[in-house]
């Protein structure tokens, strides 16, 4: 005897990314749904967060969830973000936990803790191409 398939909780990551799909089919947005789409508007919203924060201090800044109005906004603008992430990986097959795991698998390795040994051949920190 076979086990039912599992349905995801709709608030679990694979339960979220079936919501935001099955939003967007019920709107037919899909053939806007493009890889190229979906990165140029996770770029506009990751913006959207950075503006709130654009001319606060770094005092300024750690405070901002303490305002109920722009903690309201930093919620949004997060939630903007993961959903247009998450359809991202959806429409590219990416697996995003399975991608930052092996992200930090990588920089483990070669940004080793303090009195560790660097990783071959990074002797220093991060360059621009990691």
């Amino acid at each position: 005897m076979t086990e039912p398939s599992a349905v995801p909780d709709d608030n679990s990551l694979d339960g979220l990314r079936q919501r935001l799909s099955r939003f967007a089919t019920a709107r037919a947005w899909e053939p806007f749904h493009t890889p190229k789409n979906l990165a140029a508007a996770l770029s506009v919203e990751a913006g959207e967060l950075l503006e709130i924060f654009q001319w606060l201090t770094p005092d300024q800044s750690a405070a901002v969830m303490t305002d109920p109005d722009t903690a309201h906004r930093v919620r949004d603008e997060v939630a903007d973000v993961l959903a247009y992430l998450l359809q991202f990986c959806t429409v590219t097959g990416v697996d995003p936990l399975a991608a930052l795991a092996a992200k930090i698998d990588r920089n483990e390795l070669r940004f080793p803790a303090p009195g560790r040994s660097p990783a071959p051949g990074r002797p220093d920190g991060p360059r621009k191409s990691d």
